[in-house]
């Protein structure tokens, strides 16, 4: 019989340990607008403070047949330790290029490897005549 309490108390505290499913965020406002020229424009704004809004748009490429998608947008968002974050960003054809405080930044490139990579960009290697 102590057997059947102890295993019932281990399953017990185990269902009870178990982590509870998060409340849903409700979505406070809610916008979108598409057009045939294939631009865009929506945004939203959730109870618990999230905001995000993008638009975009085709425009012409480098080549006269090409097309390229330009996309720009931001959210922003509280963590759980109360601090705000801010995103922007842009994606086209220079690939996705975000901003904000909490993006890494890349560290300076050391004075040494600067001036080496500029002697090698003024001294380009020789071309040796094709073998025969």
């Amino acid at each position: 019989m102590f057997a059947k309490i102890v295993v019932f108390s281990g399953l017990l505290a185990i269902v009870l340990s178990a982590p509870a499913e998060p409340e849903p965020v409700p979505i406070i406002s809610q916008n979108s607008d598409i057009q045939p020229d294939g631009s865009f424009k929506w945004d939203f704004e959730s109870a618990d403070g999230t905001k995000q809004e993008q638009s975009g748009a085709i425009k012409a490429g480098a080549e006269p047949d090409e097309t390229v998608s330009a996309v720009a947008g931001s959210v922003s968002w509280t963590d759980p330790d109360g601090q705000k974050h801010e995103l922007n960003y842009v994606a086209d054809e220079n690939g996705f290029q975000p901003q904000g405080a909490d993006v890494p930044v890349a560290p300076e490139i050391p004075a040494q490897i600067a001036r080496a990579l500029e002697w090698i960009a003024n001294h380009p290697e020789p071309e040796e005549p094709a073998k025969q």
